[in-house]
């Protein structure tokens, strides 16, 4: 491979060697804790809620750069909502549908005045924002609401038995956790081959055949290790069902549809766009619709895992999202980024929340923190944008 080939292929790749330094330090300095089962357990249940609204903030940042800055409120809102519900008796199933119906509502209402009143989406959601808070408080009466709903908390990773129950009784290796390992890896391997293949035949990049190789092995070796890991301690977290399907979804949404290639295409250029017959209102409505649909699940997430509701629930969602958007590659332009970035960005965020957690700093350093590595990873996107230039 060529040498300018393998720069080019270490700046594409920027944020993960960051995200494998900030493992190694964090290992360091914990004394290993941060990579224990537990803790790896931990990091996906306690970041379940980055990974969705992430994933729906992406698409906003698609379009042009625009953000959602209500995302916070409605998932205190619709969490609010589901917990005033079950309370009432209503059933886990029935609450859960409302809340997700709720978001999608509201994400709606947002999409409307962002893509056919051309309200600034900064403007609209920070209208949202307040709104939205002050709706929570509403509902939830400026107090908290449990939940004890036992199938609820279990099915969405807020109960005792909420993992994935092990048929296959491996005793004290989780052995269904490592089944599912071993078929991810493989699966990821045979995509990968078949794409190098169809590729090389195509006469596509085949300068990078030999990096994309070995990251081939190092992913599947991650994939495995983080299954054995987590089969040491209770398997699989439902939260990771629904973190994985999601990411899965809109993975394939991004990269295989033509909804998918609109995003980009608008936030590349919108007027271009638009002149080839696209319809980039429609673009901005279902981008901000889905955003809303996410947040009311990430509002389910976040109340399972905690077991109730409160006013407070959600301050700085927003926050995360974004930050990981832009620390996985996203540009604060538009056009550019991928659901792959998402993972690596929510990730890192989680990592450093984490690691610095166990290390015992206080949560003032570690906003600051998060604050300059969001900084650092915006400056690089800038930086590169100038270069083009």
């Amino acid at each position: 491979m060529k040498s300018g080939g393998a720069l080019s292929y270490v700046k594409k790749n920027t944020m993960v060697i960051a995200l494998v330094a900030v493992v190694i330090f964090f290992y360091f300095t914990t004394h290993g804790k941060i990579l224990y089962a537990q803790n790896i357990n931990n990091l996906i249940s306690q970041n379940g809620y980055v990974f969705m609204l992430a994933t729906g903030m992406l698409l906003c940042i698609l379009t042009g750069g625009n953000i959602d800055l209500a995302v916070g409120s409605v998932v205190c809102f619709t969490g609010g909502i589901g917990a005033v519900m079950m309370a009432s008796g209503a059933p886990a199933f029935a609450a859960a549908l409302v809340m997700l119906a709720v978001g999608l509502a509201i994400g709606m209402f947002q999409g409307f005045w962002i893509a056919w009143i051309s309200v600034p989406p900064f403007i609209a959601t920070l209208a949202g924002m307040y709104a939205f808070r002050g709706f929570a408080n509403v509902v939830l009466g400026g107090y908290a609401v449990g939940i004890n709903n036992e199938k609820f908390l279990n099915v969405f990773g807020g109960g005792a038995k909420c993992y994935i129950p092990d048929f296959l009784n491996g005793g004290s290796i989780n052995l269904l956790c490592m089944a599912v390992g071993i078929i991810g890896a493989a699966i990821y391997i045979i995509l990968t081959v078949r794409g190098i293949a169809i590729r090389k035949k195509r006469k596509i990049g085949s300068d990078n055949v030999a990096m994309e190789l070995v990251r081939m092995v190092i992913i599947s070796a991650l994939i495995l290790w983080i299954a054995y890991k987590l089969s040491q301690y209770k398997g699989i977290p439902s939260v990771l069902v629904w973190i994985a399907l999601v990411l899965l979804i809109y993975g394939y949404i991004t990269r295989k549809t033509a909804i998918g290639r609109y995003f980009y295409a608008v936030g590349g250029n919108e007027k271009a766009t638009r002149l080839s017959g696209v319809n980039t209102k429609l673009v901005y409505f279902v981008a901000y619709a889905n955003m809303g649909l996410l947040a009311g699940l990430a509002g389910i997430l976040t109340v399972a895992r905690a077991g109730s509701a409160q006013p407070t629930y959600g301050q700085g969602y927003e926050m995360d999202a974004i930050a990981s958007c832009f620390i996985g590659g996203a540009s604060a332009y538009g056009g550019v980024g991928k659901v792959t970035g998402v993972i690596i960005g929510a990730t890192l965020m989680g990592v450093i929340n984490q690691g610095m957690s166990i290390m015992g700093i206080s949560a003032n350093y570690q906003r600051a923190v998060k604050g300059l590595v969001l900084l650092i990873a915006v400056l690089v996107d800038v930086l590169s944008k100038k270069g083009n230039r």
